[in-house]
């Protein structure tokens, strides 16, 4: 009878003592959700940039940086080659960086970083492109054969200049006015975001 108390007694301060443990652990589960794990389910097309005035440039700037780089892509034979070749560098870039940037804000992928001043980063883009492009198209109207490859990438390129020039144009009125309501900045789910995570911390004052 002694040594079954014995054990019941050394059981039970093991489990307290397991017990104390585990609750002083800094290990401890927590019944809080995982918001990381749900980054890429709330990805969705956003239809309102695109058919806003900066998508709907956005896509033209793609497509018409696309048709001339694959004019360029056909000449065969050029002698000096200084001017297709940077033409195609420029448009091979800028069909490149313009995608990726409407891919980004089409699915709404620049709310999940919001450190980066996106506005500003379409503006640099937007203007980089709009001179490189021009003195592409300027220096291939001045080096080119009379090809009809080159006249017609040169014709595209200078559309494609304008393009960007009038996206340039709003993209700087836009950051001067800081007025993004037009922008992909701020979207209506990413204000409801900053909401709601605001409204947690101050429903927590532990936090504060």
């Amino acid at each position: 009878m002694r040594n079954n108390e014995e054990t019941e007694g050394f059981d039970g301060e093991a489990s307290n003592t397991s017990m104390i443990s585990g609750a002083n652990s800094p290990y401890q589960p927590t019944t809080e959700p995982v918001h990381s794990r749900n980054v890429f389910r709330s990805i969705r097309c956003d239809l309102d940039y695109i058919k806003s005035h900066f998508g709907i440039l956005k896509v033209i700037e793609v497509v018409l940086a696309l048709i001339s780089f694959i004019f360029i892509e056909t000449i065969m034979m050029c002698s000096p080659c200084a001017g297709v070749y940077l033409f195609e560098f420029v448009s091979c870039s800028a069909f490149v960086v313009t995608g990726v940037l409407l891919l980004i804000f089409s699915l709404n992928l620049h709310t999940k970083v919001p450190h980066i001043n996106w506005s500003l980063t379409d503006l640099i883009n937007t203007a980089t492109s709009t001179l490189f492009f021009f003195l592409a198209s300027v220096v291939l109207a001045a080096l080119n054969h009379q090809t009809g490859a080159e006249i017609a990438a040169v014709i595209f390129g200078f559309l494609v200049t304008a393009v960007y020039g009038l996206n340039t144009f709003l993209a700087v009125r836009r950051w001067r006015l800081g007025d993004s309501r037009d922008g992909p900045l701020q979207t209506s789910e990413y204000i409801r975001a900053r909401t709601a995570s605001r409204g947690e911390v101050e429903s927590r004052p532990e936090l504060q």
